[in-house]
């Protein structure tokens, strides 16, 4: 039996930096390094491809504990966060038995919807009724005019039902910046006052915050990670740079702010974020607090929101895989509360099948998978510990651009932070049109059977008339907008095109263009005609011609393509089809010469091809 007190590949020397990268560059051959190896991340800076204990010596917050400031490993000793569940209220009774239900399968979260106008103690007794404030956590989502309001009622309620009003947890999530990002309405000049009210009119609630941050907003815009840090710190601060000049206690403030991120499916990525966020906010709020104040006023609000950004209309279930590692990265980085997105909001209000599903996709991650059982499981991790701290250096300068516009309300009159997130989101469709970015089941692997017009609900979007001025809005297209674009015009059109892949010559070149083509046109929703080899063109246009084929893709190697291209071109009846060479031959230029000018590979822009095919066959 081996000794128990012998060290695991203590024969085995150790091996220290220089000895790798010495074993690196000899199997690069002659390869770049940086170019080869290093990752050049959106957010700004680069990740090297391993990493070794030496690199966390520059790291001095890595021996800080679960609940011990700067927060970076979490604000609290365990992992549990709560589910929730947002509610839309048009009915209060209705609403109420939504919320009944819901706690009774999982949730422990609910936010209230509504504008809030002509709300009234009464709805606000049938809203909450059944419903014990003491355990479950209530917040409300209404317009920033009508805060005060809803906060009073919900006050009254409290008291008059006896509740605990120390163990109240929740939110208001008034936002005065809320308008003015989504709809390009101007902010409210007397804003300051109305949250310092806010602030003031809550104090009975210690648990109970009133000011909500939404970073979400610019993750749902197609933000990188490190702005909607940034920007998102640079949020808060606006409540504590304000609100402190009125006098009121820097602690107080923080206490009163929530902060509601989303997350992206860039699993490692998102769990470094929420890492850096706490770490970041724990040092903002430190330089508002005299030397004497306790540093837990520092500690952030998590409640996490999955991407809407990166759903998709097509291939709908592929969203569940993508709001679960975006579910994932959030458990694991130890936010406070979560709200799973349903897989089908994007084309549709979600209904009880879809709500049930969010749930309890985040139910199996906290009671079933053990993701509430560790805290901060990634602390320690080479790779995690310096992806939170480059991450936590790129944000703060997004945060210190801001401040040096004057701050965020300044940055939002004069549309930097807007023009910032919306370039951002042109980069990353640029990218998806390109395939440098995928999304499944869109831009890649669609299924081009799949139809989807019959299932889009069409909704009047909502508006906001508390203010006039307009300023310049977020642009809040999703990720595979323009391509569902392109695939319901192809369903709208009445007709669907015909892919003929025309397949000849070397075996290995043919498949694998032929593979690459049915995919490429597939984005589109055109049919796709598979085949295994012609031995001449002329049979391979005979069989084109019997599939009726409206596009003919020549697929098969380089060095043939030079006698076959003309073969094919001379063959085509121009005026009913259209000849398609797969690949990106060194001929091409010759080719391009004697009139062929549709190529398809790997660095074409799919989206911009396949919209100038659409305009070919009149489908608009």
């Amino acid at each position: 039996m081996a000794d128990s007190n012998e060290k695991l590949f203590s024969e085995f020397p150790p091996v220290d930096t220089h000895a790798w990268m010495e074993k690196i560059t000899a199997d690069l051959k002659g390869a770049d390094f940086e170019k080869k190896l290093v990752w050049k991340t959106n957010e700004g800076f680069k990740v090297q491809p391993f990493y070794r204990e030496e690199h966390l010596s520059k790291i001095r917050i890595k021996d800080a504990l679960p609940g011990e400031f700067p927060y970076v490993r979490g604000t609290k000793t365990n992992n549990h966060w709560l589910v929730n569940q947002e509610i839309v209220v048009n009915n209060t009774e209705n609403a109420n038995k939504k919320a009944l239900s819901v706690l009774s399968k999982g949730a422990d979260s609910v936010t209230f919807v509504f504008s809030g106008q002509t709300f009234n103690s009464l709805e606000m007794e049938k809203l909450l009724d059944g419903i014990n404030p003491e355990s479950t956590e209530i917040n409300f989502r209404n317009c920033f005019q009508n805060s005060s309001l809803i906060l009073r009622l919900f006050i009254d309620y409290l008291k008059a039902a006896k509740v605990d009003l120390n163990k109240v947890k929740g939110s208001l999530m008034a936002d005065p910046f809320r308008q003015c990002l989504i709809f390009g309405k101007a902010y409210s000049a007397q804003w300051e006052e109305k949250a310092a009210g806010l602030v003031v009119q809550s104090s009975e609630l210690p648990l109970f915050r009133v000011l909500a941050a939404n970073p979400h907003l610019f993750n749902k815009a197609g933000s990188f990670i490190a702005q909607e840090l940034g920007f998102g710190l640079a949020y808060g601060n606006a409540y504590m740079e304000a609100l402190s000049d009125r006098g009121i206690d820097a602690s107080k403030i923080a206490g009163k702010i929530r902060f509601h991120f989303g997350v992206s499916s860039d699993y490692f990525m998102e769990i470094a974020k929420f890492r850096a966020a706490r770490l970041l906010w724990a040092k903002i709020v430190e330089a508002y607090l005299d030397g004497k104040a306790c540093k837990t006023a520092g500690k952030m609000e998590i409640h996490a929101f999955t991407s809407e950004w990166n759903q998709s209309i097509y291939d709908m279930y592929v969203n569940l895989l993508r709001s679960q590692t975006e579910a994932m990265s959030a458990g694991i980085a130890g936010v406070d509360v979560l709200t799973v997105q349903a897989f089908d909001k994007a084309f549709k209000t979600p209904d009880e099948f879809s709500e049930r599903i969010a749930r309890n996709q985040q139910l199996l991650l906290r009671e079933e998978a053990g993701f509430s059982d560790i805290v901060d499981p990634s602390a320690g991790s080479y790779y995690i510990e310096n992806l939170t701290m480059a991450l936590a250096e790129q944000a703060w300068k997004y945060f210190l651009a801001v401040q040096d516009k004057g701050g965020f309300t300044a940055a939002l009159r004069e549309a930097y932070i807007q023009d910032e997130v919306n370039v951002s989101n042109q980069k990353r469709l640029g990218f998806i049109a390109q395939r440098r970015e995928i999304l499944l089941g869109s831009n890649q692997y669609p299924n081009y059977n799949e139809t989807v017009a019959d299932r889009i609900e069409t909704a009047s979007a909502p508006n906001c008339n508390c203010a006039d001025t307009a300023l310049r809005p977020l642009n809040f297209n999703r990720g595979s907008s323009a391509f569902e674009s392109l695939r319901l015009a192809t369903e709208k059109s009445g007709r669907r095109p015909i892919v003929f892949l025309l397949t000849i010559g070397n075996l290995n070149m043919r498949l694998a263009r032929a593979q690459f083509s049915g995919n490429f046109f597939a984005c589109a929703g055109y049919e796709i005609i598979d085949n295994l080899g012609f031995k001449t063109i002329e049979d391979g246009f005979k069989a084109a011609r019997a599939a009726k084929a409206d596009i003919i893709v020549l697929c098969s190697g380089d060095e043939e393509y030079l006698q076959l291209a003309p073969e094919a071109y001379a063959a085509l009846d121009k005026s009913k089809e259209i000849l398609v060479i797969a690949g990106n031959p060194e001929c091409s230029e010759e080719l391009k010469a004697q009139g062929i000018t549709n190529f398809i590979h790997v660095r074409s822009n799919v989206l911009e091809s396949l919209q100038a095919f659409n305009q070919q066959l009149n489908i608009h």
